[in-house]
C-alpha cells in the first residue's frame, strides 16, 4: 500500500512539472529569449555571446578595402592604451570594462523616461567595431595605429545617404588617445570646439610635463590638448568643465591654458551656477561650431567613479554630469569619447563602468539628435 502511494505521489509530481506558460510578451523580449512557436529564439538574449557595447552588432570596421562590411553611421571603437599616464595605469582595460557596464542596455529596451525617445531606433545605425590593435611597447607607434584606426573607420561610406561620414565614439584608454581622434575629425569637419569634462586641464606644456626628459615623454594624457592646439585642431571657443585638480605653477599653467583656447567651469562653480547655468555657458561658447566632447571619467567624484588613474575628490555626481550632457542637445557633435576608466580599481558593484556606459549612451543620443554633414571637399 505504501509503495502504491509513493508511486502515485511521484506520478503527481511529474505531472505538476509540466507547466504551460503563456507566450512571452514582446516588451520583455530584450531581457530574455522569445518563444517563436517552434522553440526558444536564442538569437537576441542579453548576457549571452560576445560582449559588445549595449549588445549592438559587431562589425569588422578595420577589414581591408576588398572586404564588404555592414554600413554604419555611428561607430563605437575601443582604444586599449594606458602608457601615457602619470599616475595609476589600467585604462587599457577600459574598453572592455565599459562594455561590461553596458550589458543591461539594449536597443529594443532603451526608451528614455525623460524624453520618451529611443535613440537606437531613430534611423542612424550604431555598431561596435571592437578595439583598435595597439602595441603597448611603443607609444609613438600605438598612437599612429590609433590615428589609422580612426581614419579607416571614418573613411567608410555611412549607412545614411544624406550624412556620408560616420562619426566615432571612442572607449578609452588614457586621455592621450583623444589626440588621434581630434586629428581624424579635423580631416572631415575642420577645427572643433572641444568640451572637455575632466578634473585636470590637460593643456600642460610638454616641456613642463614629461618633455624635459624627451620629446617622446612629452606626449601624454596631460599634454594632448596643448599639442592639439599647436596643430590647429581646436578652436578658441573650447571649454573645460569640472576642473578641480591643482596646477603645477600658480600663474603660468592657467595663462597657458587660456592661450590654448580654453575657458573653465570649475567643479564648485556648479554650486553657484546650477546645472542649467553650466549648460547655458557651454552652449553659448560653442554654438555654431562643430563640437568634440571628451569625458574623462575622473570628472566624477571618486564616490561615483573610483576606477580611474588620477582620482580627485570634490567632483560631480553621475546624475549631474548626465543632466549637463543631455542639456547639450542640438549641438553638432562630430566625435566623442569616454576615457581613463581603469576597471581594476572599481568596486564589486561596477560603479564606474556603469556610469561610463551610461555616459556613452548620452553621447549617442546627442549624435542621433543632430546628424552632421562633413565639410565640402573634406577627405
Amino acid at each position: 500500500m505504501y509503495r502504491a502511494l509513493s508511486i502515485a505521489a511521484l506520478a503527481g509530481t511529474a505531472l505538476a512539472r509540466e507547466i504551460t506558460f503563456p507566450a512571452v510578451s514582446g516588451v520583455q523580449h530584450p531581457l530574455g529569449t522569445m518563444n517563436s512557436g517552434t522553440g526558444m529564439d536564442l538569437s537576441t538574449a542579453l548576457y549571452s555571446g560576445l560582449v559588445t557595447y549595449a549588445n549592438l552588432p559587431y562589425v569588422h570596421c578595420l577589414a581591408d578595402e576588398n572586404t564588404e562590411i555592414e554600413a554604419y553611421d555611428i561607430a563605437i571603437v575601443g582604444a586599449p592604451f594606458d602608457t601615457g599616464v602619470t599616475a595609476r595605469p589600467g585604462a587599457r582595460f577600459g574598453p572592455n570594462g565599459i562594455r561590461q557596464g553596458s550589458r543591461r542596455i539594449h536597443s529594443q529596451f532603451s526608451w528614455s523616461v525623460y524624453t520618451g525617445r529611443n535613440y537606437f531606433q531613430e534611423g542612424l545605425k550604431v555598431v561596435d567595431c571592437g578595439d583598435a590593435p595597439l602595441t603597448f611597447l611603443d607609444n609613438t607607434v600605438a598612437l599612429k595605429q590609433l590615428t589609422k584606426t580612426h581614419e579607416v573607420i571614418s573613411a567608410r561610406e555611412a549607412n545614411s545617404t544624406e550624412y556620408s561620414v560616420p562619426r566615432i565614439i571612442m572607449l578609452g584608454g588614457d586621455h592621450t588617445t583623444t589626440l588621434p581622434a581630434l586629428r581624424s575629425t579635423y580631416k572631415h569637419w575642420g577645427a572643433v570646439s572641444v568640451i572637455h569634462f575632466d578634473s585636470h586641464i590637460d593643456t600642460w606644456n610638454p616641456d613642463v610635463l614629461g618633455g624635459g626628459l624627451s620629446h617622446y615623454a612629452g606626449v601624454n594624457h596631460g599634454t594632448f590638448l596643448h599639442i592639439a592646439h599647436e596643430e590647429g585642431l581646436i578652436l578658441n571657443s573650447s571649454f573645460h568643465a569640472g576642473i578641480r585638480a591643482p596646477v603645477a605653477n600658480r600663474k603660468y599653467d592657467l595663462q597657458h591654458d587660456r592661450a590654448c583656447g580654453f575657458h573653465i567651469v570649475k567643479a564648485r562653480d556648479l554650486d553657484r551656477m546650477g546645472m542649467q547655468g553650466v549648460i547655458e555657458t557651454l552652449r553659448k561658447a560653442v554654438q555654431g561650431t562643430k563640437v568634440y566632447i571628451t569625458v574623462d571619467i575622473d570628472v566624477l567624484d571618486p564616490a561615483f567613479a573610483p576606477a580611474t588613474g588620477t582620482a580627485e575628490v570634490g567632483g560631480w555626481t553621475t546624475r549631474e554630469l548626465l543632466t549637463i550632457l543631455d542639456g547639450l542637445s542640438g549641438l553638432e557633435v562630430v566625435g566623442a569619447d569616454v576615457v581613463e576608466v581603469a576597471p581594476i580599481y572599481d568596486n564589486p558593484g561596477e560603479t564606474t563602468t556603469l556610469a561610463a556606459a551610461e555616459i556613452v549612451h548620452s553621447l549617442i543620443a546627442l549624435m542621433v539628435e543632430t546628424p552632421v554633414k562633413a565639410l565640402r571637399g573634406a577627405q
